[in-house]
């Protein structure tokens, strides 16, 4: 294997994922929006944010069953990871690049290739205070359904990872559950990423920011779709996004990628 060690590399490597699933999405009718951090750094720096190593995307829950049940790639070079798919931990999909490998010590077991995140949004309850509510039971329960995964303490408490991993309760229940409160809520006003790493309960947005004609936006050197309510989202996800955070916030991930065939 040999290593990447450049940036620029990695990030054309994901770059390259992205068109991959662009051009999928344009040629199915299926809806996709930069989101994030990619989408924050579309709009401050027309490309990435400079600390920044990945590349996420969001679609409308319908958009996202859609394209989870028909994504493939002819040449084989990607490949698709969502909930339910062997060895895989998250409840959002990952678009991989099967030629190479991401190594994280916080995963160990789960190893992937480098690869782009996407995310499904959901209605959610318009008031804020049942809102709340629900992000502690989302807390919880994606612990557990991590710990009954994951053979390694990912929490800083051990007597909590060793009562979510044997909770009496299955894994496929916690995913019902699961579905039921995130997946399944009738159309409201508030949408929001729900999975593991959906943002705070009050940094929703309005659906008519994801259902409005999206708009296109710049990211590095091409362009891809925004939500129609970018402005909204934004702001509900970052405050005032256009001012860069203190050095100590701006964060990097951790994890080492390698070429397995070149």
């Amino acid at each position: 294997m040999r290593q990447i060690t450049d940036n620029k590399e990695l990030r054309k490597i994901q770059i390259d994922i992205l068109d991959n699933v662009a051009d999928f999405c344009d040629n199915n009718g299926i809806q996709y929006f930069l989101s994030s951090g990619t989408l924050l750094g579309a709009v401050r720096h027309k490309g990435y944010i400079p600390w920044d190593d990945d590349i996420d995307l969001y679609m409308h829950r319908d958009e996202y069953n859609k394209f989870i049940k028909i994504y493939n790639d002819p040449q084989g070079h990607y490949e698709l990871k969502s909930q339910g798919s062997p060895k895989y931990l998250y409840t959002y999909a990952k678009v991989c690049d099967t030629r190479t490998l991401l190594k994280e010590d916080e995963v160990k077991g789960f190893e992937l290739g480098v690869n782009i995140d996407i995310f499904p949004v959901d209605f959610v309850n318009d008031d804020i205070k049942k809102r709340k509510r629900l992000w502690w039971w989302k807390k919880k329960l994606y612990r557990i359904r991590r710990a009954k995964l994951q053979d390694t303490n990912f929490l800083d408490s051990k007597i909590n990872y060793f009562g979510y991993r044997y909770l009496p309760v299955p894994r496929w229940v916690i995913d019902k559950i699961i579905h039921w409160l995130f997946q399944d809520n009738k159309r409201t006003n508030t949408m929001c990423n729900l999975t593991e790493s959906g943002g705070r309960y009050d940094g929703c947005f309005s659906r008519e920011c994801i259902e409005g004609e999206p708009v296109e936006v710049e990211f590095e050197n091409k362009h891809y779709h925004a939500m129609h309510g970018w402005e909204e989202y934004l702001r509900a996800t970052y405050g005032d996004y256009m001012q860069l955070p203190p050095e100590d916030q701006r964060v990097t991930h951790h994890f080492l990628a390698y070429y397995i065939t070149e």
